[in-house]
């Protein structure tokens, strides 16, 4: 009996321990979250200042580039920004750190056509009958009536799935929202070997943006070629080499001897020796770019960013967040917030 009693006695006390552990740690993260809220907003603050800044630097001003202080990289030595970090700001009790990445290295899911649409799909290896379900689902998506086409689906199809749900019969306002369209699979959305997968401490919902820092040894994935925010043209300094071989009359080739001139000579993007383009007609100095492809080109892609996607990473006590904000930069002393999260 007595030891049934010390073993019943142990339970309780180690239930009670761990109830208030639970109860201590829930209390810390709420008395950290006004600072938690405030080192966000100052991280927003400090990216709406980089991009403004960038837009006065005589040297730089004229394109948008890897190799700038807004996407990460050196910038130069005696501007404005030079002594401005994106990293481990300490501010109060805690830190954050700035990831910017523009949304015209992708394109608008939104504005781009059927054509572009099928060329993302042969390049991902998706099959004829297989890319044309996809393709009607996505029309059937963001079109405002509830007709289906021939291979596409609407609402009448998505409530007998289960759970259910309804086609959105509107624009994408999330990439995610390609992972409720037909035919849209996992291994699509992700790349085949899913190593884009955002799996960091810090990361928000199974549907978050991969960091851009991240090494990608896989395929690419829908999410590396598409958003929903950024203007119609892409930005030659910046898109990977998947989307610019959605460029009309790009090819592998192409798209890897455009990334290898702007990247400089030692190969690597954002590093100070890169080259970058000031105009889309210096495509002409690309190996195997003839005068007609460029000039097409001069209406698909640009040397400037508008649309930004901020990722603040904020950091109190072992205590982590990342708080997400979309900015529109429409001039140095004009950087718009459209809107903010937590992930």
């Amino acid at each position: 009996m007595v030891m049934l009693v010390i073993v019943v006695l142990s339970v309780m006390a180690a239930g009670f321990a761990y109830s208030m552990r639970v109860e201590m740690k829930l209390a810390r993260n709420a008395s950290v979250e006004p600072d938690m809220e405030l080192l966000g907003r100052s991280g927003v603050e400090l990216a709406r200042y980089v991009l403004g800044t960038q837009l006065t630097i005589p040297a730089e001003a004229a394109f948008d580039s890897l190799n700038q202080k807004w996407a990460g990289g050196p910038g130069g030595t005696n501007d404005t920004l030079s002594e401005i970090s994106l990293e481990n700001n300490q501010l109060g009790p805690g830190t954050f750190s700035v990831q910017i990445v523009d949304l015209e290295r992708t394109v608008n899911i939104n504005t781009v056509t059927r054509p572009l649409l099928e060329r993302a799909l042969e390049l991902l290896g998706t099959d004829a009958m297989g890319s044309s379900t996809i393709l009607d689902s996505i029309e059937d998506w963001r079109d405002r009536d509830s007709n289906p086409r021939v291979n596409g689906a609407e609402s009448d199809y998505y409530l007998n799935l289960s759970p259910p749900y309804v086609a959105k019969d509107g624009p994408f306002d999330d990439i995610s929202e390609l992972l409720l369209v037909r035919g849209v699979t996992q291994e699509l959305y992700w790349g085949p070997e899913g190593t884009n997968r955002n799996t960091s401490a810090v990361s928000g919902p199974i549907t978050s943006r991969p960091d851009v820092s991240a090494v990608r040894s896989g395929p690419a994935g829908l999410v590396d070629l598409f958003n929903t925010l950024g203007r119609p043209q892409i930005n030659l300094n910046t898109a990977p080499r998947e989307v610019l071989q959605l460029l009309p009359g790009v090819d592998e080739h192409l798209a890897s001897e455009i990334i290898r001139l702007r990247n400089g000579l030692d190969g690597v993007p954002g590093t100070e020796d890169d080259t970058p383009f000031h105009s889309p007609g210096e495509l002409i100095n690309v190996s195997g770019m003839s005068p007609q492809l460029v000039a097409g080109l001069g209406a698909f892609c640009g040397v400037h960013s508008f649309t930004f996607e901020a990722r603040v990473n904020v950091e109190i006590n072992q205590y982590h967040r990342r708080l997400i904000a979309i900015l529109v930069r429409n001039g140095p002393r004009d950087v718009q917030v459209v809107n903010m999260h937590w992930e």
